[in-house]
C-alpha cells in the first residue's frame, strides 16, 4: 500500500499532493508517463487496487472541477522494510539503509504533476480544493485505536467517495485499515521490547564491533548513517549496513539463533498473537479486499 497517514487512505499524501482549480486561473503541467488510458490489470492484487482507488479518485476530482493525476504506489523505506536489521547484504551493498532511495523519492516528488498543480493553486481557492478531496471536517468516520487514540475523517470528499464505491461498507473500511495499521506499529514495538531480540542483538553487536563498527543495536547504527543533519557518503554507509547484514546473520554461542532468524521468528508470533487479539479487523480488511478486487480490475481495465 502506499503511505498511510491518520488523514488519508491510498491516496498518498493528498494533502500535499494534490491539485489545483481547473478554472483557467492555475496552469496544469503535463500528464506523466502512463496517464493516459490502456492500464493493464496487474497480478498483483494490492497494485490493482490502489490504482482502481487512485482513477476513482481521479474521477471525482474532475467531477468537481479539479486536475488530478494518479499516483504510483509507494514503496516501502528502508526502515520500514527491515524495522530490526538490515538482513539483506545484496540490498545492503546497493542501498546502504535507504537514502539513496529517499532521495529518489523526494525528487520525484518535487516534480510531481499533482505537488506542482496544488503549488499553483491561488491561495484563496486551496482550502476548496482541500475541501474537495478530504471532505469539510473530520467527522463521520472514527473509531479508537488500540493504543487508546481516537482517529477520525470525514466520509464526505473525494478520498471517501472513490474508498466507498471501491469498498462498499466505508466505515468497516475505515475501522479496518487504521486498526490493522496500528497493530503493525504495535508489532513492531513488542518485537524490539522482547527479550529474546535484545539477547540476540548482544552477539550482533559483538560482530559489528570486531567490524570496526561500536553500535549497540541496529537502530543506533542506522541513526547514525541516516541523520539528516549529518549526511554520510553513500559509500560509507553502504559499508556499514553491509556489516550489519553480514552480522544478522551471525549466530549466537548460546545456540539462540542469529538476530535475523530471531526477529522473523518474533515478527511471527507476535503477528499470530495480535490477529487472536483483534481477530475482526484483521478479517474485515481482507474481506473487504477480496470483494473489491472484481470492482477494481473492472475500473482499471475501463481506464480514465
Amino acid at each position: 500500500m502506499p503511505r498511510w497517514t491518520l488523514l488519508l487512505l491510498t491516496a498518498t499524501v493528498l494533502t500535499a499532493t494534490l491539485t489545483g482549480c481547473a478554472d483557467g486561473t492555475s496552469s496544469a503541467p503535463d500528464a506523466g508517463p502512463g496517464a493516459g488510458t490502456g492500464r493493464r490489470v496487474s497480478d498483483d492484487q494490492e497494485q490493482t487496487l490502489h490504482l482502481a482507488e487512485q482513477l476513482l479518485l481521479k474521477e471525482c476530482m474532475e467531477k468537481r472541477g479539479y486536475k488530478y493525476w494518479v499516483e504510483e504506489r509507494q514503496a516501502a523505506d528502508g526502515a520500514s522494510r527491515f524495522p530490526y536489521v538490515v538482513d539483506d547484504p545484496a540490498w545492503a551493498a546497493r542501498h546502504g539503509y535507504g537514502t539513496d532511495l529517499d532521495r529518489e523519492q523526494q525528487q520525484k516528488a518535487a516534480r510531481d504533476p499533482n505537488q506542482q498543480y496544488f503549488r499553483s493553486t491561488p491561495a484563496d481557492r486551496a482550502p476548496a480544493l482541500l475541501s474537495a478531496v478530504n471532505g469539510p471536517k473530520a467527522e463521520g468516520l472514527s473509531v479508537r485505536l488500540p493504543n487508546g487514540i481516537q482517529v477520525t475523517h470525514s466520509d464526505r470528499g473525494c478520498v471517501a467517495e472513490a474508498q466507498r464505491a471501491l469498498y462498499k461498507d466505508l466505515s468497516a473500511w475505515f475501522r479496518a485499515t487504521r486498526i490493522t495499521t496500528s497493530l503493525g506499529g504495535m508489532r513492531v514495538a513488542m518485537v524490539l521490547s522482547d527479550k529474546r531480540y535484545l539477547a540476540a542483538v548482544k552477539p550482533w553487536a559483538h560482530c559489528m564491533k570486531a567490524k570496526g563498527y561500536a553500535y549497540p543495536s541496529p537502530a543506533e547504527a542506522r541513526a547514525a548513517a541516516t541523520r539528516p543533519d549529518k549526511v554520510w557518503l553513500h559509500a560509507k554507509e553502504v559499508r556499514l549496513a553491509s556489516a550489519e547484514a553480514a552480522c544478522a546473520g551471525s549466530g549466537s554461542t548460546s545456540g539462540s539463533g542469529d538476530l535475523s532468524t530471531v526477529a522473523k521468528s518474533l515478527d511471527a508470533e507476535y503477528r499470530a498473537e495480535l490477529r487472536r487479539r483483534y481477530p475482526g479487523p484483521t478479517a474485515d480488511l481482507e474481506r473487504l479486499k477480496r470483494e473489491a478486487l472484481p470492482r477494481a480490475r473492472t475500473i482499471v481495465a475501463r481506464g480514465d
